[in-house]
């Protein structure tokens, strides 16, 4: 959560369907959820296809929702910067909160 904070200042923090996440201008922009052997990260659907290599690539699994990243494994923020980034991008005219 810090290293987003600081990487991109502008996302604002919110906690939602008891997870926490990030929005820009009102809509989703990438969310966390915490389970026993994994760190849950979602960017949504498209984000999740766009990056679909990259992720396999980084070892970790993933869903059409969410990718697990281990807790016994360092995060690859490289990846979590790109799947901001695009989303941010790709939802800069977005006025609803998910994708449609």
């Amino acid at each position: 959560m810090d290293w987003i904070t600081k990487k991109f200042p502008n996302l604002k923090p919110r906690i939602a369907w008891n997870q926490p996440m990030f929005t820009d201008h009102g809509t989703f922009i990438i969310g966390f959820s915490v389970s026993k052997h994994h760190l849950a990260v979602g960017p949504e659907r498209a984000g999740i296809d766009h990056f679909s290599d990259e992720i396999e690539q980084a070892g970790y699994d993933h869903t059409k929702l969410l990718v697990r990243m281990p807790w016994d494994r360092p995060v690859d923020f490289s990846l979590l910067e790109k799947m901001n980034a695009f989303n941010i991008t790709d939802k800069a005219d977005c006025s609803t909160f998910w994708r449609k």
